[in-house]
């Protein structure tokens, strides 16, 4: 979504940042004409967004590695394939776990656990998962995380590589079996959900 202009009271014409609609909570859904590898039909979770830059992890990334093997302590504990999921190119070896707080928790009353939007929170992968897994619907662990400087994503914005949309609290969670990319965009509604329908390679089409 390209950045716009808009009229101040004083009648001065103002730049409005084309990242002006990204907030933790929303998701960056990748532009089918997006051929980055590390980014090509994925969804971001933007976790952090802020005028220094902006933090989220992939979720559609499923990976071999059973969080079992990397965090046995919460490997029984994690929402189904049980598996890490690449959040992203930057800090691979760093793990980073979003939960969806059950109905009624808040990130207030649940220990280990940093508010995000609503019922995603970020947790501590130092609490004990058996104090917090019944206080939340689900949680997943993800190995490294996208990243973006200031300035650097309003300008991929601008080159309409992302489309900005709402997250649900599902999303964090979708089933690897569930082609999340193409769900998002259906549920938009036209004019974005025709994008879910894009070939991707033109070439091959």
């Amino acid at each position: 979504m390209p950045g716009g202009f808009l009229l101040a009271g004083d009648g001065i014409i103002v730049g409005v940042p084309a990242d002006a609609e990204v907030e933790p909570g929303t998701l960056l859904v990748a532009a089918p004409t997006m051929f980055d590898p590390n980014f090509k039909r994925t969804v971001v979770f933007v976790i952090d967004h802020r005028a220094e830059g902006t933090l989220g992890v992939v979720l559609n990334r499923p990976s071999d590695v059973p969080v079992h093997d990397v965090l046995p302590g919460w490997g029984g504990h994690v929402a189904d394939p049980q598996s890490v999921f690449v959040g992203g190119p930057v800090e691979k070896k760093t793990a980073l776990c979003l939960a969806a707080l059950r109905t009624g928790e808040t990130a207030a009353s649940v220990p280990g656990v940093i508010a995000v939007r609503g019922p995603v929170a970020l947790v501590d992968l130092d609490t004990d998962p058996d104090v917090l897994v019944p206080k939340v619907r689900g949680v997943r662990v993800f190995a490294g995380y996208a990243g973006w400087d200031s300035g650097q994503l309003a300008g991929e914005i601008e080159r309409e590589d992302w489309v900005i949309v709402p997250a649900l609290p599902s999303d964090i969670l979708a089933s690897p079996e569930r082609d999340l990319w193409g769900q998002v965009l259906r549920r938009q509604g036209v004019p974005l959900a025709l994008l879910a329908t894009h070939p991707g390679d033109l070439q091959r089409n």
